[in-house]
């Protein structure tokens, strides 16, 4: 299916939906929630995934799952998405709370397959068969950290939200004191209570993730870390690669999917026309 709201076809007996959609350029898809637990998969473009306890940046050829009943909001640049959503009793392994994940190279070709199969597709069929694997494939994902906790404290949330759409890696933790009235020990243990990071964990955390829409768009590294405040390009490469274990290249507008090289021409054709919505 594509382009289909999961509203019109939530109610089929069927264990998975395989949802394709392209969206405009820079749209914001605004807060909601699902029955069905979804499986959020960005075929092209970077999501920002923000739900009450944190947001998830989500680069190409990654993934997102958002349990069920889970209000959440997406921010997206240049996306078109292939979405899974799943009955809960189908994955009650599935996590409580969103987590961002990598796609191995044979989840993607599933995913892919998986939009152009009838939405009543035979369930003892080929396709119920990679259904099947779907599910199997999902339990293994590695977890990556490109999220961003968020506090419950009120005005901790408020200033760390204010951080999130300014973000510099040198905004010294004093500041933050000074606005809460308290002491920097204090503000440490709010920070790791409310976030499981320490201050500075969670402040490089930010800036990094803030600056894959900017390495997406084919912003030079030299001026995404300027705009981050880092004070040479080597030191925001090196900080990049400790928190997500490859160089900010790799997530540039070049980026395509591991194994990507490895597959026939006839077959990465056919794998691009399926992530930009083409027949």
């Amino acid at each position: 299916m594509r382009n289909v709201p999961v509203a019109e076809v939530d109610a089929l007996d069927r264990a998975v939906l395989a949802i394709g959609t392209d969206y405009p350029r820079d749209h914001l898809l605004a807060w909601h929630e699902h029955r069905r637990a979804q499986v959020l998969y960005a075929a092209t473009g970077v999501m920002r995934v923000e739900a009450a306890d944190g947001s998830w940046t989500v680069p190409t050829a990654r993934a997102v799952l958002i349990p069920p009943r889970t209000r959440h909001q997406v921010a997206m640049t240049g996306v078109s998405t292939r979405s899974l959503y799943i009955e809960p009793a189908a994955v009650p392994w599935f996590p409580t709370r969103c987590r961002a994940v990598d796609v191995s190279a044979l989840l993607r070709a599933l995913l892919l397959a998986a939009v152009d199969m009838e939405p009543r597709y035979p369930e003892h069929g080929r396709d119920g068969a990679v259904v099947a694997l779907i599910l199997h494939e999902l339990k293994d994902l590695a977890p990556l950290p490109l999220d961003v906790p968020l506090p419950a404290d009120p005005r901790l949330r408020d200033l760390c939200e204010a951080f999130l759409r300014r973000p510099d890696v040198h905004d010294p933790p004093a500041r933050w004191c000074a606005v809460l009235n308290v002491s920097e020990r204090t503000l440490a243990r709010l920070f790791r209570r409310g976030t499981g990071l320490s201050f500075s964990q969670w402040r490089q955390r930010a800036c990094i993730l803030h600056s894959l829409p900017h390495l997406a768009a084919g912003t030079p590294v030299t001026r995404v870390a300027a705009l981050l405040g880092y004070d040479n390009p080597a030191a925001y490469t090196a900080a990049f690669g400790r928190l997500l274990g490859r160089p900010p290249t790799a997530y540039g507008r070049s980026d395509r999917p591991e194994g990507a090289g490895r597959r026939s021409q006839s077959s990465r054709r056919e794998m691009e026309a399926a992530a930009t919505g083409r027949e």
